[in-house]
């Protein structure tokens, strides 16, 4: 952790030095060190950062074992795709929110010499992040506070379920990459929504993406996708243990919830998956 070629992405959080990889740390001329957890991944948050919000190990566990399962497999199969028509083979990969790198390995997959760093605030979700794929690296970062990475050093950026922060997100995308955002859509998971007590999209999702992204972006094309899932009770409780509805819901009243479906039930996935180019210069 990490290859040369990432090193060279990566900024010093205090200082705008280029950082070196010494004795289990990375490390800035200016002397600011950033261990390297035995997990694999780097904390950059210095002092008393505290990202806002981080997934907890229950929510990871439930995302790890969700996806396994390759319920969202569509949409990782999509966002290859369109990561293999923007970005060319050997291209530089940032994951904004990348959880457990699960879309994080499914595009380098789909890039033969591509090198990828996944960015979280959760240290646990970075622990899966750090093994998701040989070659992807992850370090912990809030995506709000300035990135620790050189302007113009990614040909692609992902962020799928995560919070967007355009003006970063265009420092760090060179003038012909792309940046490739997904949201659910109105329509996603909606049979659970009233029988679970999954909380609802918010109708304007779309809208408040295009404005927080129109100053530094330009909408390309958006893709929708959208298909059945056939859930069993396990998955479902997963689902739900890995989404924001978990704050909100006992174990014991999700499980309640969860056996008066009658599982296995058909759930619909619907997704808007976009991709933005990034304008000259913010406007």
């Amino acid at each position: 952790m990490p290859c040369e070629r990432l090193l060279s992405v990566l900024t010093c959080p205090l200082c705008p030095a280029a950082l070196e990889h010494t004795a289990g740390a990375l490390r800035c001329a200016g002397r600011h060190t950033f261990d390297i957890a035995r997990h694999g991944y780097v904390s950059l948050l210095t002092g008393h950062r505290r990202a806002p919000s981080a997934d907890s190990p229950d929510m990871v566990r439930s995302r790890a074992a969700f996806l396994g399962a390759g319920h969202y497999g569509p949409l990782a199969r999509t966002l290859a795709r369109l990561a293999s028509e923007l970005a060319p083979p050997d291209a530089t990969v940032l994951d904004a929110g990348a959880g457990t790198g699960h879309y994080l390995a499914a595009v380098l997959d789909a890039l033969p010499r591509a090198l990828g760093l996944g960015l979280d605030s959760s240290v646990h979700a970075l622990r899966a992040a750090a093994r998701a794929h040989a070659r992807a690296e992850a370090a912990r970062w809030d995506v709000w506070q300035p990135w620790p990475v050189r302007t113009g050093g990614a040909d692609l950026v992902l962020n799928v379920f995560a919070p967007r922060n355009g003006p970063k997100f265009h420092r760090v995308l060179g003038p012909d990459g792309a940046l490739l955002v997904v949201t659910p859509t109105g329509r996603h998971l909606r049979e659970l929504r009233e029988p679970v007590g999954l909380l609802a999209v918010d109708p304007r999702k779309e809208e408040r993406l295009r404005r927080s992204l129109d100053a530094c972006f330009r909408l390309d094309r958006t893709e929708p996708l959208e298909y059945a899932m056939r859930l069993t009770a396990e998955d479902v409780t997963g689902l739900v243990g890995m989404s924001p509805t978990a704050h909100h819901l006992t174990a014991a009243q999700l499980g309640d919830r969860v056996d008066r479906l009658g599982a296995p039930v058909s759930v619909t996935a619907s997704f808007a998956v976009s991709v933005f180019r990034p304008l000259r210069a913010p406007q």
